[in-house]
């Protein structure tokens, strides 16, 4: 249950990076939520990362903190290969989940997270947080009025630069790649604004070693018969490229950073009206994806990227890994 305020109290599984933007930083501008407890592996970073951030409590463990009757809720953002076994804890401790993408390490891994929380009343929410922008909702609102016309083609590109090749992003006994940090944004926005789930046509891959992926390019099909191209990279000759494009047969929507339009973007169209520019507020895509999930536990409001959405995105990663010739990620 909430607090006596009425606020989702969340508990953080590790002291990511990640964690200020995505949710304490969020947080306090949102009435609806709060961040009272954090747990990591190293509990004195635990606590250097509460005082920083002025969570009033640490747990010396994850278990701990999954087990507190005062969390209500568990963001998770930990490596990759980690989701799926500490979403299934908190999911069987009866707490509602705010996941990091990818969702999982693969797609079997996702279909079995989805079913437990099928099976009961918390929410589960990936944390996809450009899909909650008003950016990426008006391009979706933008196709499905058929400004465009019929869909001809989806172009997704999301590549920046990681030379740390120590980095556990390059892990893949941590399910590790390019594919599954960057690329799993490519294949949801994909996804997305192509309107379906496409199928792997060809994918190839620039290696780090053997199994991980620094690169990968891939073209897809759809079932309405349009196509896709993914591109995206953590160490490549495209350093920085973050872009979408839709075309249609009657017009074209493109996109320079559909990712964190709040940071900087262009959203243009090209269509029988003409050409025009829209323009988005600088409010964070990470306060939206934060609303969203407090109106879904409070209130009951939808959830853009549940479980179910998940299995299909997994899907079509490890679809490019075997088309590639790479091993899919497994859990750790």
């Amino acid at each position: 249950m909430p607090d006596a305020e009425g606020r989702v109290r969340i508990g953080i599984l590790g002291a990511a990076q990640i964690a200020p933007a995505a949710l304490v930083t969020p947080a306090k501008d949102n009435a609806d939520v709060v961040v009272t407890t954090v747990a990591a592996r190293d509990p004195s970073r635990a606590q250097a990362f509460a005082g920083k951030h002025h969570i009033p409590r640490v747990h010396d463990s994850y278990e701990a903190l999954i087990a507190d009757p005062d969390v209500d809720a568990v963001y998770i953002p930990l490596p990759n290969g980690l989701h799926g076994r500490w979403t299934r804890a908190a999911l069987t401790a009866g707490k509602h989940v705010l996941c990091e993408k990818p969702f999982t390490a693969n797609a079997a891994e996702a279909r079995d997270i989805a079913e437990l929380a099928a099976a009961s009343d918390r929410v589960v929410m990936e944390a996809f947080h450009y899909r909650y922008h008003p950016c990426a909702l008006r391009a979706e609102e933008i196709i499905n009025s058929g400004e465009l016309g019929t869909l001809r083609q989806v172009d997704v590109a999301f590549c920046f630069p990681l030379p740390k090749f120590s980095d556990i992003r390059y892990n893949y006994s941590l399910a590790g790649g390019a594919t599954m940090d960057a690329g799993c944004y490519a294949v949801h926005m994909l996804r997305t604004f192509g309107g379906a789930t496409p199928e792997v046509v060809q994918a190839r891959a620039k290696l780090r070693d053997r199994m991980v992926d620094r690169a990968m390019t891939a073209r897809l099909r759809f079932p309405g018969g349009h196509v896709g191209s993914l591109r995206c990279s953590m160490w490549s000759t495209d350093l920085l490229r973050i872009s979408l494009r839709v075309t249609g047969d009657r017009g074209e929507l493109y996109v320079l950073n559909p990712l964190a339009p709040h940071l900087f973007h262009r959203f243009s169209i090209r269509s029988g009206s003409g050409r025009r520019v829209e323009k988005f507020n600088c409010r964070p895509t990470y306060a939206y994806q934060l609303d969203a999930f407090a109106a879904a536990v409070l209130r009951g409001g939808p959830v853009l990227t549940p479980p179910e959405d998940a299995i299909e995105t997994m899907t079509v990663i490890d679809s490019i890994y075997r088309a590639a010739g790479l091993p899919i990620r497994e859990p750790s």
